[in-house]
């Protein structure tokens, strides 16, 4: 979890197009980031792929007034409902756009496209019926920031006892990779956001930060398998709160407008 979600950054600044808050423009530019280029195919009323200013513009006349965001993993359908079709391709892409307001959803599919040495990464969204129904496991902001608190302490508490590798070129680059995200991260979340929605998004990215370097950066001091089965045991519901916790942050816009 050291790189934002594509269906993030959609849903965010989605949102705030959707809203009026943002132009179309800075938009897509926000949602491209460093991608190359980002298409929807499938959608009603379009015989091909279109572009995402067009896209977003199709979404809203067809009715579509937020997204939400699905961050699922096996046996966790988070963010997901229905129907199997839509689940099985959001779970082979991990992350999912859902909108409210039209029972459709997108799911990315991503590209590396040119030669050796000029790589571009091009994105295409597949629009498909969802079901329109709760989301699974999607808590609401209040609740992700309480269990992130406490997930924080357990990670820490794991990684100190399992004396888990924290040091070295790899997790010095992911730890100032993080932090250069941390320093732009008001820009992470579109305008329409409430302050609070970026606290547990940037203290969600810390806590997968950590789960991330237990799990990528060596075996540290759990040398035997029954240690190492251990640490993913401890750590696995740690991943699920940081995820439910994204969720959560990317999804504020919907909930605070469902309040009123």
């Amino acid at each position: 979890m050291l790189t934002e979600p594509r269906a993030g950054r959609l849903a965010a600044w989605g949102n705030a197009l959707l809203a009026g808050l943002v132009s179309p423009d800075d938009a897509v530019v926000a949602v491209v980031g460093e991608d190359a280029v980002h298409r929807v195919e499938g959608l009603p009323g379009e015989p091909g792929p279109v572009g995402l200013t067009l896209a977003l513009g199709r979404l809203r006349a067809l009715g579509v007034g937020g997204l939400r965001v699905a961050l699922p993993a096996p046996g966790h359908p988070l963010g997901l409902s229905g129907p199997p079709e839509f689940n099985a391709r959001a779970l082979e892409a991990e992350e999912a756009v859902v909108c409210h307001g039209a029972a459709l959803g997108l799911v990315p599919e991503v590209f590396e496209a040119g030669s050796a040495g000029d790589v571009h990464v091009e994105v295409t969204w597949h629009c498909l019926p969802v079901r329109e129904a709760p989301p699974a496991d999607v808590p609401s902001l209040g609740e992700a920031e309480r269990e992130l608190a406490e997930a924080l302490r357990e990670a820490t508490a794991v990684l100190s006892r399992l004396d888990v590798a924290g040091s070295g070129p790899v997790a010095e680059a992911a730890i100032d990779a993080y932090r250069a995200r941390a320093e732009r991260g008001r820009e992470l979340l579109a305008p329409g956001y409430p302050p609070r929605a970026v606290r547990v998004l940037e203290l969600a990215q810390r806590v997968g930060l950590l789960v991330s370097l237990a799990t990528e950066n060596g075996h540290g001091g759990a040398v035997s398998a029954s240690e190492m089965a251990a640490r993913g045991d401890a750590l696995r519901p740690v991943e699920r709160t940081a995820r439910r916790a994204l969720v959560a942050a990317y999804n504020a816009y919907m909930e605070e407008r469902e309040r009123g």
